[in-house]
Order: C-alpha cells, then structure tokens, then sequence
C-alpha cells in the first residue's frame, strides 16, 4: 500500500515536471523519497499524525529550500501525506484515553462543587425570609403585634439581604479561568463555616422558637437580623481571605521555558502552589513571546552533525590505545572550529532577514500608498462603486504577499500567520485608518501568544509537578515544573528579603560653601 502511495505520488510528481525545471524535479523526488526512508524503521504498532495543510512542519533543511520554493501563496503550503516525524505508541494510546477519563472526572467534580455551592447560597438566603414567616403561617393567632420598630426591622432585613446578594455575586458567581487539580482550600472551608453558621441558627430555631411557638414576633425578626448580619462578616472575611491577603507581595518567581531559556520575574502574594501557577501561566501568555519550534531544528541538526563527527573503531579487538587518542584529539580539533560555522551562518541568516525586512517595508509602504490614492479617487464615484476594507485589503494584498511571504519563510513564523488572518488584519488595519509600521508590528516582531489563534498555540493544557503539595503555600527554594507537549515551564520561588530602611537628618541650614580662588582660575 505505501509502495503504490509512493509511485502515485512519484508519478503526479512526473506530470507536473513540464512546467519546471531539472532541478525542481530533483527537490521533489527527493522529498518523496524521504518518507519511504523513515517508514521503513518504524515500528508496526506505531501510529502517524497527519500535520494539517494549514500548520506545515519546518525540517531542517528548510531554510536552504526556501528559496526554490514557488512564489504563490496558495502553493506554499506543504501537507505531508506520507509519514511524519510525531507519531504515538500503544501505550501513548491508552495514556491518552486515561487522561480524557481524568479531565471527565474533572469535569464532575467541578459541576458538584459548583451545586453544592448554588444549593448552600439558595440556603442562606432563604433561611431569614423563612425565620420570618413561619410563625405567620403556623401560629399567627397567638403572635404578639409588630410595632413601629419591628416594621423598621423588615425594612433592614431586605436592604442587607440586597447587598449581600450582590457581594456575593460579585466575589463568587464568575466564570471560571482554569481547572484546577485541588481544591480551593479557603474557599471550602468558607463553605464548611457558612453552612455550620446556619445550621447553629436553624437548630437553635427549631428549640426554642418552633418547638415553644414563642410569641415575641419582634424577637424573632431581631433574631433573622443577627443571621443577616452575621453573613454580612462572613462576607467580609471572605474578601479578607480571598481577595486582600494575596495583594501584599511576598515571593518572587522566576519562570524560565526549558527550550530556548526565556525569563520573566513575577511578584506573587501568599498563594498556594496550584494558584501561583495559574497566575504564572496568565502572564505567559501575555508576556513571553510565542513557542516556536522551528527555530530550535537548525540548533539540534547542527549538534546532531558534531556529535555524529566523533567515531572510535576497535579492529580485531586490538587495543589501539594511541591510535584512539589521535581520533580523538582530531574531532576535538574539527570541532573547535564549529564556532566559525555557527558565525557565519547567523551572519548570512541576519543579513536575508534584513534584506527581506527591508523589501517588506517598502512593499507594504507602496500598497498602503495605494490604497489612500484610491479612497481619493472613489469619494468621486457613485456611491455602489466604492470598496469595503475588506475590498480594499484584497486588492493591495497581491502587492504586498511575495515580500511578507518571503520575510515569514526566512524569519519561520509562516505556520502562525495564514492568509486568512493577514486579510483580516489589513482589512482592520485599514478601518482604523492605521499605517504601514502599524500594520507590520505583528509580523516584525514575534508576540505574545494571545496575539495568535487558539489553533496555533503549542500550549492549552498543562500538568503541574510538584514535590510539595499543591494545596500549600509557597515557601522560599520550592520549584514547581508546568508542563505541556512540547515544552516545560520551571518556575523556582524566592522570597522577597526583609529590608531595614534607616533615615538621616539633613540640616537644610549646613548647605554653606565657600570660594576659593586661585591665581589660575578664570573666576
């Protein structure tokens, strides 16, 4: 079967030899032949991953192809069809199912958590109103009057139900941002506290007010006061615990990508481990620059290359002691000279990134020209004739896509950008009426990673490691490791020392000074 794969697509490739050139034809036979060669070491129980067209794998030889690669933005997407370098083993198969079964249970344990939340918060707030009208429904016959000062009661009980009801909403009805894997503890156990508190109060309601069938109905609102206002502190405490204790900085972290070694310095709070990484991973995505792993293919080629460089033979089972060392001595001696290669090709790689840098510039400073030349010449027209930006960013997009697409191949930043999001990023570029340097900030330099589409992010679900419990609070030496498909996130807490601030009194009266001339001063 992949036999005939292979000559179909052998011989597709033969068909479309007319309209190129020898060496084309070279390149693609070559291409095809790749594949074949990696099928035949893989094992039969593996499975392959087809990459979508829209997100091509760069290999390492992609940035000296480039430039024999065709100019149309259409045909420069490469699907693979034949094997690809990911591939998944059995048991990788059945970890995988183990973790759609986890993220299942996570699922179920969030959603009873929030129903034990819901159903607790309907509790309390129908526990007053309830205080209130049970004796009006069973025994309202035998209940005292309520006076001017129980009617003001009422009126009490119904503004603090309202703002507890919105302070609750604001602190504990959001959406939530994460899964985690434990528990909030202090969340719990305000939920453990709240729903002690209220049962304290229905017990001691049932005793002495439901059993007695007490006749004091002032009494009895009193008594649903002092819950309201007993949930109004507990309130109170929450934000206390939740929200303020963690505003103070205490530790500082330093998070470092274990792939290209890129850092950031955050200040955190009293937080536990499982929080603390959440907040790390919000400032990910906003503050480090996208994960791209083709900039990595030409590092590891270049190792793979001098490791593969440094070879020792035994012939015979001779001991060749001398002979090994002069080996040795001479690879060491190639190697040394790896530094001049690795110089040279940054060198060559900066000055076509510069080079290209520069015709993008001016291609897209000449295309946005245009198109203000044309919004001038169409206020003229009648009105059914004038252009939508969306028009208007398809027609100087032509202008402008053989320099950015060259620019995205060289800098490798072309699986992020589609010609999708290009247009629709002129088109608002357009609408805002904003310039060329404004329009190519996106593409000059690589951003952070919300700037691009969830489809393209190497990075959506995460595995904490910690030797502490996550549920604990940080302490100064802990690391934690956040990791995800490709990449690992080490994040090592320092706490922020105690500094001793003294102060010195300055008399503003001792600022005298005195001139002193010499016979060489020009004073």
């Amino acid at each position: 079967m992949s036999t005939a794969m292979d000559t179909e697509s052998t011989y597709s490739g033969y068909s479309h030899y007319s309209g190129h050139s020898k060496k084309a034809h070279r390149q693609g036979r070559d291409r095809h032949k790749s594949p074949r060669s990696k099928d035949g070491s893989r094992s039969e129980k593996s499975v392959t991953i087809q990459t979508p067209p829209a997100e091509p794998l760069l290999g390492n030889d992609a940035s000296r192809a480039e430039e024999a690669q065709d100019d149309n933005w259409g045909e420069t997407t490469t699907a693979i069809t034949g094997t690809s370098e990911h591939s998944i083993s059995q048991e990788d198969i059945a970890r995988i199912s183990k973790d759609l079964e986890d993220s299942v249970g996570l699922d179920c344990k969030r959603y009873l958590g929030l129903t034990v939340a819901a159903v607790l918060g309907l509790l309390v707030f129908l526990t007053p109103i309830a205080f209130i009208l049970l004796p009006q429904i069973l025994w309202r016959d035998d209940l005292e009057p309520c006076g001017t000062v129980c009617e003001g009661l009422f009126i009490s009980v119904a503004f603090k139900l309202l703002i507890l009801l919105i302070g609750t909403w604001a602190l504990f009805f959001r959406q939530p941002k994460a899964d985690l894997p434990r528990v909030f503890v202090f969340r719990a156990l305000l939920l453990v506290l709240i729903f002690l508190f209220v049962f304290s109060y229905w017990l001691f309601y049932g005793v002495r007010i439901l059993d007695s069938k007490d006749t004091n109905y002032q009494g009895i609102v009193q008594y649903a006061v002092s819950l309201v206002d007993a949930l109004l502190f507990i309130h109170y405490l929450a934000i206390v615990l939740l929200e303020l204790r963690q505003l103070q900085p205490m530790f500082t972290v330093k998070v470092v990508r274990s792939t290209d070694g890129e850092s950031r310095y955050y200040s955190l709070g009293h937080l536990s481990i499982q929080r603390a990484a959440l907040v790390v991973l919000e400032n990910y995505y906003r503050d480090f620059t996208v994960y791209n792993p083709a900039l990595l293919t030409a590092s590891k080629s270049r190792a793979a290359k001098h490791m593969a460089g440094l070879k020792v033979y035994n012939v015979d089972g001779n001991n060749a002691s001398g002979q090994s060392r002069a080996m040795i001595a001479a690879a060491a001696r190639r190697r040394d000279s790896s530094h001049n290669e690795l110089y040279y090709e940054e060198a060559d790689h900066e000055r076509r990134v510069r080079k290209r840098r520069a015709r993008l510039v001016v291609a897209v400073e000449e295309a946005f020209t245009h198109i203000k030349r044309l919004q001038a010449e169409e206020q003229q027209k009648a009105p059914g004739e004038m252009m939508d930006p969306r028009e208007a960013a398809q027609a100087i997009f032509p202008s402008m896509a053989r320099a950015l697409q060259k620019y995205l191949r060289t800098t490798r930043q072309q699986q992020y950008h589609s010609m999708e999001s290009i247009l629709q990023h002129l088109s608002f570029c357009i609408t805002n009426n904003m310039t060329p340097k404004a329009f190519l900030e996106r593409y000059l330099n690589p951003g952070p990673t919300l700037q691009y589409d969830r489809d393209r992010w190497f990075s959506k679900q995460w595995t904490l490691v910690s030797e502490e419990a996550v549920t604990s609070g940080l302490q100064d030496g802990i690391v934690f490791v956040l990791k995800c498909l490709d990449f690992s996130l080490v994040v090592n807490v320092k706490k922020i020392p105690f500094i001793k601030l003294s102060e010195e009194f300055i008399d503003p009266k001792s600022h005298k000074f005195v001139l002193r001339l010499q016979s060489e001063t020009s004073v």
